[in-house]
């Protein structure tokens, strides 16, 4: 079965010239004569469109798997040229729904009842169906509606199979292609298999799903579905239904009145307020996961879906990134070398000068234009760029950061072509910086560690106590064996000496026979 997989896979990637495009990349001429025997073989391909258009028409033929990985590499900016990056991100899972009678036994088996008696109501036909699970509406008995996500019955052994070829495929092209060391295939799979061991499990997508809506509980940006746990397993997850206009359709939202410049600004607010208060974001936010509620009472409101790939970041990474974006503002390069290098981000032996001026090369141009001109999320894709040549390890987090700050960035300009995202993000930045490292984000400190120190107070005389007598301890056992050392020291002075009259008396008495 492998091996067959293993030939459709060799074909469709002849098919459409892969073979060209390792060649393109292999500035070591090794596989020059293999694959221009290939391609002498294979002389009636039709070439003519460009490698990148090339590259995602492959990924399509080879299914649903390979389409997902093709989405998770277009993220990995930092390792692929723009125009297979920007390529790869008009993938979408074009995948047709399973049986309706597979979703109903499905179910079934993971609740151990009748469909009939977890649901009031259950719509047989999908709403959505992706590579990975498809989406029912259903009723439950007390008259909610809810959207009930169910997995591809089976997907777990189908990806596994396809994983362990990409992965063989990876350490191939790592092994001979003089470009692999550095591209790193075989961890773009790892990252890619762990994106999918994540949406494997609806439980863990429940509790994002979760997590995100007490964030936003009394936000008047963001609306989250509920998640129904006593309906949730891990093939299968039941929400709150949620109704409105996909963001997609500019049209109809100008239609229905939404203001598109508020609606522009409230998803950068978001986006900041997810990475920097929370350091919790909804990493897939590209227009299939975005509706806007018309509703009278929560209008012009953000409607969050899929909450299978989430990021999170340290208070550590929150903080670095903020004085990244802030020195970035104030076009403090050396500062932006400096956190990288305090952050580990750079290796600390990293020369600051010289990190400082490849980080100006790629921002003083950008400067000089209007900043409504400006790609936030492209500066930031060429510093991951830029920063290759001094080592600078992209921080998974970061990838998933960048990915969205992309997504919300173009959302952004398709409500309001227009939008300065730069800004925008600002003052709500500097608001942050302020809240963290002046005297309110003191307040706020002291108050998270106010619990902490009441335990400690009262024991603090118990510790010094023991910390003095573990000190007296030391001190004691310290002299013991400075003791034993001078006695060793003795012993060892005594036997020399005796060796020497020893030797002494061996010398006299041969003089005297002599």
């Amino acid at each position: 079965m492998r091996l067959l997989r293993l030939a459709k896979i060799a074909r469709v990637g002849l098919k459409y010239g892969l073979d060209r495009l390792i060649l393109e990349h292999d500035p070591s001429g090794k596989l020059a004569l293999p694959l221009g025997l290939v391609n002498l073989l294979f002389f009636w391909r039709d070439l003519s469109a460009p490698r990148a258009v090339r590259l995602r028409q492959a990924l399509e033929a080879l299914g649903p798997i390979f389409v997902k990985f093709g989405q998770v590499l277009s993220t990995r900016r930092d390792l692929l040229p723009a125009d297979l990056a920007d390529e790869l991100a008009l993938l979408q899972d074009r995948v047709p729904p399973f049986p309706s009678e597979q979703a109903v036994a499905e179910i079934e088996a993971s609740f151990g009842k009748k469909i009939d008696d977890i649901y009031a109501s259950f719509e047989r036909e999908p709403i959505a169906s992706a590579s990975v699970a498809q989406v029912h509406f259903a009723t439950l008995a007390d008259g909610k509606e809810v959207a009930v996500k169910v997995l591809r019955p089976g997907i777990e052994p189908v990806i596994a199979h396809d994983l362990a070829l990409l992965d063989t495929f990876a350490g191939l092209l790592e092994r001979f292609w003089s470009d692999g060391k550095r591209l790193k295939p075989r961890e773009v799979v790892g990252e890619f298999s762990k994106h999918l061991a994540d949406e494997l499990d609806l439980m863990r997508e429940a509790a994002n799903c979760s997590q995100l809506r007490r964030n936003f509980t009394a936000s008047p940006l963001l609306l989250v579905p509920e998640v129904h746990w006593d309906y949730c397993t891990h093939e299968v997850m039941t929400m709150e239904r949620m109704h409105g206009l996909p963001i997609g359709q500019v049209d109809r939202l100008r239609t229905a009145g939404i203001d598109l410049k508020a609606l522009s600004r409230a998803g950068v607010e978001l986006f900041f307020t997810q990475v920097f208060r929370d350091g919790f974001f909804h990493a897939d936010m590209h227009p299939g996961n975005i509706l806007v509620s018309t509703d009278p009472a929560t209008f012009n409101r953000y409607i969050a879906l899929d909450f299978g790939i989430v990021g999170t970041l340290t208070e550590t990474d929150k903080n670095y990134l903020a004085i990244n974006f802030l020195a970035f503002f104030r076009r403090d390069y050396k500062r932006v070398a400096e956190a990288h290098i305090e952050s580990g981000w750079a290796p600390k032996e990293t020369r600051v000068d010289e990190l400082e001026a490849a980080v100006r090369a790629v921002c003083e141009p950008i400067f000089d234009r209007p900043l409504k001109e400006i790609s936030f999320g492209k500066v930031l894709l060429r510093l991951f760029q830029t920063s290759r040549r001094f080592n600078v390890e992209i921080q998974p987090q970061l990838v998933l950061l960048q990915k969205t700050l992309l997504n919300i960035e173009g959302l952004g300009r398709m409500l309001d072509p227009d939008l300065d995202l730069w800004d925008t993000a600002k003052p709500f930045l500097e608001r942050w910086m302020k809240e963290q490292l002046g005297v309110r984000g003191l307040i706020n400190h002291l108050k998270r560690e106010a619990p902490q120190w009441a335990t400690l107070l009262p024991q603090l005389p118990r510790l010094a106590h023991q910390a003095l007598a573990q000190a007296a301890e030391r001190t004691a056992a310290e002299a013991e064996l400075a003791r034993l050392r001078e006695e060793a020291a003795a012993s060892r002075r005594q036997a020399q000496a005796a060796l020497l009259v020893a030797a002494a008396a061996l010398l006299l008495a041969a003089f005297q026979f002599f």
